[in-house]
């Protein structure tokens, strides 16, 4: 099978016949000339490949493409299959945490405490996979860096060939691995369509789909806990006043700001907002004290204290850097 991929896709990358020293080079099975051509005269008796002349390498047939692309696309959905089981253990496992965190927070200062999920800053594509669902949509898996995976169907005119579903594949991965979002430019774009011929309107659909999984997630995800503690403080215990802090951590439509604003800036000390400097109204008659922790691998996000103005940022302070320091190790144990 390692043969008959390296004949495959020297084939693809060249158009020229693949002769056995040819795939001595380029494969890790550190066999011999002589012993490839063995294996390549079986692999042309089962008809998975064919000598176009005398003295010439060795193409594909289409018996050979069919396993190449079968054996290629099993492994694909495999590995796929996998990320997103890990994914789904992974997301689980950081809910619990952070909630935990969260409660931690609010039990340790008896204020009120937020948490958001983490975002992940600066992704890159890992592969794509092109598969066709139906005649009249391809199904484009894209996988990220950080083993995300976001699916994407995208509609087609005609049903597309099983080989050109392999150009395409080969296209698209050896184009976009490992480029991040900011570098796919006008420039690589016209590149891509350009070598996709027919294709070009195919891969402009897929390119958008690949940038579009690679912007972060606008759902951000913040869990709070101790909101009630607000009322333990005079200044806020005012049936209306409490009221409207209640409801705006509940909606966390002003910390979703204050989060995005931590998360698109470069500090990522401590930071104090201290009654409109946090520029929510509904926030003036509070304080806010907020860091950012990191995962690794880009994944970001922000942690923080609300509380009176009056609060104990000493203690505060000391616990959010105590916790953005430990959550790495909390999360990988």
């Amino acid at each position: 099978m390692k043969i008959l991929q390296a004949i495959i896709r020297n084939y693809l990358e060249t158009g020229e016949p693949v002769g056995s020293r040819t795939i001595s080079k380029y494969t890790d099975l550190n066999l011999s000339s002589a012993t490839i051509r063995n294996e390549m005269s079986d692999l042309e008796e089962m008809g998975l490949i064919k000598q176009p002349h005398t003295s010439a390498g060795r193409i594909p047939t289409d018996a050979g493409y069919r396993i190449y692309v079968d054996h290629m696309m099993d492994d694909s959905r495999r590995e796929v299959e996998e990320m997103k089981n890990l994914l789904v253990d992974k997301e689980e496992r950081l809910e619990n945490l952070l909630q935990q965190v969260a409660k931690l927070l609010a039990d340790g200062t008896q204020y009120a405490s937020m948490i958001s999920a983490p975002t992940v800053q600066g992704n890159k594509i890992k592969f794509i996979q092109l598969s066709q669902v139906d005649p009249e949509n391809i199904l484009a898996v894209i996988v990220l860096e950080k083993n995300l995976v976001r699916n994407s169907l995208i509609p087609v005119k005609e049903e597309l060939t099983q080989e050109a579903l392999l150009m395409l594949n080969m296209l698209l991965n050896t184009s976009l691995n490992g480029v991040p979002v900011e570098q796919i430019n006008l420039g690589l774009i016209a590149a891509i369509k350009k070598k996709a011929g027919v294709y070009e309107e195919l891969v402009g659909d897929v390119i958008d789909a690949a940038a579009e999984a690679i912007k972060p997630d606008d759902d951000l995800k913040i869990y709070t806990s101790g909101a009630t503690n607000i009322f333990r403080y005079p200044e806020l215990a005012d049936h209306q006043k409490a009221r409207e802090i209640l409801l705006e951590i509940e909606e966390k439509g002003a910390l979703g700001s204050i989060v995005q604003e931590r998360l698109a800036g470069e500090e990522t000390g401590i930071q104090v907002y201290i009654g409109t400097e946090s520029q929510q109204e509904s926030m003036k008659d509070l304080s806010v004290v907020t860091t950012t922790y990191d995962l690794g691998d880009g994944m970001k996000g922000t942690v923080g204290i609300i509380g009176p103005k009056r609060m104990d940022y000493d203690k505060v302070v000391g616990i959010l850097k105590d916790i953005a320091h430990n959550l790495d190790d909390l999360y990988k144990t």
